[in-house]
């Protein structure tokens, strides 16, 4: 089976689907790899790197196509492409299947089995084959490039001769992956970042990155996060919340990130034309969700504008094809775990498990049907919270501490008869010289024990705690021996042996209240 990636002839579009370093991986599931020449020339992959990694390089796209099993692209396939597709065949590229009713019907009408890398499910065992997650991740951090490149003054707050520089205050709406790459680089750049999402499972990560989480006061305070880990649509009354968080916001912050979209559905609009209006001038807007539409009501697909109050607007599709040789990297690596979910045996014979919510999940077109959209997965993105068990009252948590007690007391006053009538049955046969020396064992096991075992573990690490007892077990069996006596030989180990296990008993607490010192304030 040959898999072949060809030239996107989208404009702009800098990304290739084979990478030298994913044919290798291909090749080791059993496939052909083919590539259309010049087709990673834009993210700096040459021809011979490709053939350097036994990757066939064809002249034409056309060729590509006839000698293919597997078509994979960044782009979905434009009408030229379509055509040239034969039944049987496989295509793996993003498609947005919701905005794309023709295509499936061209697709589905020429026999044609379609994997959309958008479809991909947000469950944990997906992650490695998400090229959405991979490409906002790189949306999310050129966002912030673009962000500074255009904004008029430093990220981070400065004190100079000159004067003082305040800080650039940087709002992200939407903490998805995109989202968070935003406020990780905002962030690591030294601005103060807020940011929001209608999810409220994420305002934790965001505060964990140094960002502020912007709470929404709303009595039904509902959890946007739909099936596949993505945002739902927000009610009506939600929204109006909302906007007026973000009206708030607006002659505020110095630069927005809008990261939010919904699948199947064009981008909510968010930022709206009398929050652009209220904004400083020379503030500004990255719109990632351009591509759908947009999240402010002034962006324009594709372009970069200037309000009259001096807000620019950035509505740039193109972000992660502007780091092409990482974006490449990154969704052939996401192509190549498809394969090889696609290919359970790794002998080149690819098995289409429609079982699989992975593949089925991701599969728009199959056996001549469309098959979008699927059926929600399994396996939730976010487990459902567990029920918090009711909280005990103090009356509760009093009768169970003494059914404890006296159920310890029980047990030890058994083990207590128990041991007294072992010791006894060893009375009646063993020699009297025995029995001395075996009660004197077990009386410094009993003290050694109950002496340092009775402190707390918070005092000392349990390494201590039992290098201490069996030092005091030691130690108090060598003085009740030399009480006994024994002979000279006798009486010198033991005195050594409390030589020693006094040096470890000291050395012991020594060492315990050092440690507890590091944590004393000074």
């Amino acid at each position: 089976m040959k898999i072949g990636a060809p030239k996107e002839i989208f404009e702009g579009e800098n990304r290739v689907a084979l990478t030298p370093q994913s044919a290798l991986q291909l090749q080791k599931l059993g496939y052909e790899c083919v590539i259309e020449t010049g087709a990673g020339a834009a993210a700096r992959f040459s021809d011979q790197d490709y053939k350097d990694a036994g990757v066939t390089v064809v002249k034409t796209g056309a060729a590509l196509w006839k000698a293919c099993d597997f078509i994979i692209k960044v782009r979905a396939p434009e009408e030229v492409e379509v055509k040239r597709f034969t039944e049987g065949q496989t295509l793996i590229s993003f498609i947005w299947p919701g905005q794309s009713e023709a295509l499936l019907e061209t697709l589905r009408t020429k026999g044609v089995t379609a994997i959309a890398m958008d479809m991909v499910p947000r469950i944990s065992r997906a992650q490695k084959m998400d090229a959405l997650s991979s490409m906002a991740n790189i949306g999310g951090y050129r966002a912030v490039i673009e962000a500074s490149n255009n904004f008029g003054r430093f990220f981070t707050g400065q004190i100079t001769a000159a004067g003082k520089v305040p800080p650039a205050t940087v709002l992200v709406i939407g903490a998805g992956v995109a989202g968070l790459a935003a406020i990780g680089a905002a962030q690591s750049m030294g601005a103060i970042v807020r940011a929001f999402d209608v999810r409220p499972e994420v305002a934790e990560q965001i505060e964990s990155m140094g960002g502020e989480f912007l709470f929404l006061d709303f009595d039904d305070n509902q959890d946007g996060a739909a099936t596949g880990g993505y945002a739902a649509v927000s009610s009506p009354e939600f929204r109006e919340k909302q906007l007026e968080l973000f009206r708030a916001q607006a002659s505020e912050v110095d630069i927005v990130i809008t990261t939010a979209l919904i699948p199947g559905r064009d981008a909510p609009k968010l930022w709206l034309e009398d929050m652009v209006m209220s904004m400083k001038a020379g503030s500004v807007i990255v719109d990632l969700a351009a591509e759908r539409g947009g999240n402010c009501d002034l962006t324009v697909p594709d372009q970069k504008i200037e309000t009259e109050n001096g807000v620019t607007i950035i509505g740039y599709t193109d972000l992660p094809s502007r780091m092409a040789t990482q974006s490449s990297t990154l969704y052939s690596t996401n192509i190549r775990h498809m394969m090889d979910d696609l290919t359970p045996e790794k002998d080149g014979v690819p098995v289409h498990n429609m079982g699989d919510d992975v593949i089925r999940g991701a599969t728009v077109t199959h056996g001549g049907e469309i098959t979008f959209p699927p059926p929600p997965p399994k396996v939730q993105a976010i487990a459902a919270a567990k029920p918090k068990a009711p909280e005990k009252t103090p009356e509760e948590i009093k009768a169970e501490e003494v059914a404890a007690t006296k159920a310890a007391g029980r047990k030890q006053t058994v083990m207590l008869i128990i041991g007294g009538l072992i010791m006894l049955l060893i009375g009646l046969y063993a020699p009297d010289s025995f029995m001395e020396h075996f009660i004197v064992f077990v009386l410094s096991i009993f003290i050694g024990f109950q002496v340092i075992w009775n402190v707390s573990h918070a005092l000392h690490t349990p390494l201590m705690a039992i290098t201490n007892a069996i030092s005091s077990v030691v130690i108090l069996g060598a003085l009740l021996q030399i009480s006994v006596g024994g002979g000279f030989l006798v009486t010198l180990l033991a005195a050594i042996s409390v030589l020693i296990a006094s040096i470890n008993i000291v050395g012991g607490f020594v060492v315990t209240r050092r440690m507890l010192a590091m944590f004393q304030k000074s």
